[in-house]
Formats: structure tokens, sequence, C-alpha cells
């Protein structure tokens, strides 16, 4: 292992673990069925850790904490395979000693640790609502393309400068918002895996684990495909006309 690559991976790993054991952790107090102000404050916790550590560490690894912004980062062609590799192996094994950690401070597995998990008969005004497993992936792919999405537009693309962080874990809070009751809403193979592995519950893993990758790899394709016909359309409109368009 390179000096070089060194930090990162232990910046990833460390970030990682943060999420969990802070994220997951506060899901395990709280517990299910908590209502509106339980999923905002587990929604709070995912995303002001995230926030956090991404101005910690987003000058050392770029704050991923989450294989689904690597895979995304990759595909938009912003960081090599190899690197790529390591980030994911790190983030999935802070997340899995996360978890650990949590097990160990909470007694055991007995609370769930946080694993997300798809909705039974979750009472929404009149009606009774299921998450069916094709519904849940729909969700977490959309949760993870929109993480993915302000990812690139932000941290990559060095549109929103130091402020990145900031919109980033107010993706994380506003898709739990959301999501939280509905699949758990993890959009992170990190965060759904480590519980998975300190409570030994696999249900729908293969859900949590390619569901938002799905969706990184569309957000990554759409934020190259807008950057292209943004470069074609300044180059179209002339040197005068680039040179008042800010750069992608």
């Amino acid at each position: 292992m390179s000096n070089r690559i060194a930090p990162k991976l232990l910046a990833e790993f460390i970030g990682t673990f943060a999420l969990i054991f802070i994220g997951a952790g506060a899901a395990a107090v709280i517990g299910e069925g908590a209502g509106l102000s339980g999923i905002a404050a587990i929604a709070f916790a995912h995303g002001l850790t995230v926030m956090a550590f991404a101005f910690a560490y987003g000058p050392v690894s770029g704050g991923h904490f989450n294989p689904t912004v690597t895979i995304g980062v990759l595909a938009a062609g912003a960081m090599r395979a190899g690197e790529a590799a390591g980030y994911i192996v790190s983030q999935l094994l802070g997340g899995v000693a996360g978890a650990l950690f949590l097990s160990a401070v909470l007694g055991g597995a007995q609370t769930g640790l946080g694993t997300p998990a798809l909705a039974h008969n979750l009472a929404l005004g009149a009606t009774f609502l299921t998450i069916t497993p094709a519904a849940g992936f729909m969700i977490e792919a959309v949760l993870g393309f929109f993480l993915v999405t302000v990812v690139l537009s932000t941290a990559v693309a060095g549109r929103a400068g130091s402020l990145a962080p900031l919109a980033i874990g107010m993706t994380l809070t506003l898709n739990i918002l959301m999501g939280g009751a509905l699949t758990g809403a993890a959009f992170n193979p990190a965060r759904a895996l480590g519980p998975m592995v300190a409570t030994g519950n696999f249900n729908d893993a293969w859900l949590y684990l390619t569901a938002p990758i799905v969706g990184a790899i569309v957000a990554a394709l759409l934020h190259t495909g807008l950057a292209r016909l943004t470069q074609e359309g300044m180059a179209s409109a002339g040197p005068d006309r680039a040179a008042q368009t800010p750069a992608e």
C-alpha cells in the first residue's frame, strides 16, 4: 500500500465507521414505529455525521463513506478503478466494524442495530402499505441516484466550493425523511451490510447491495452526458459566450 493511498483508505474506514455507529445507532436507539419525529432524528443523525466527516476528511479522500458514491464517481471517470476498489473494501470493513462495535455497546443484536427493512403494514392515512422488493429496489435506486447526483454536481464538479459537504449531508437527510419508513433508506451497501453481518439478518440483502449502485451508474451517465452537452453548447456559442459561462 502506497503512502498516498493509505490516508484515503483510513479516512474512508473511519468515516463509514462513524456513519454506522451514529446513524444506525440512532435507528436502533429510537426504534421502529417512532413516527415522523423519530424518522427526522434518524435522518439528521445520518446527514450530520456525513456532513461533519466530509468536512473533516473531504480534502483527504473526498469523503465518500459509501460504495454507491465511489462507484458513481468511478463511472463518471473521476477516479481510477484500483483506487475505487480500495475505497469500497475500506467502506465495507468500516461498516461491519461500526456495527459490531455498536452491538457491543448496546449489549447484542436484539435492537436490530438499525438494519434496513422493507415496510410491512405501514399505516398511511386510511390504508396500510407493504413495500414489495420491486418497489423497494426502485426506492433505493432513486435515493442512490439523488445522492450521487449531488456529489457529482457539487464535490466533483466543484460548483458548491467548500459547502459541498453541507449539500451532501442534507441530501442524506432529505432521502431518509422520505424513504426511512419505506425501506430504511440505506442507499449505501456499507450501511446495510454492517448491521446485517452483526445481526445475521440478511433479508433482501441483494436489494440493498445492488439497487443504489444502479442509481449511481444512472446518475454518473446523466452527469457526464450533461457535461458533454454543456461543453458542446459552449463551443457552438463561440469564444465570447464560452468565456462568460462557468466551466464544469
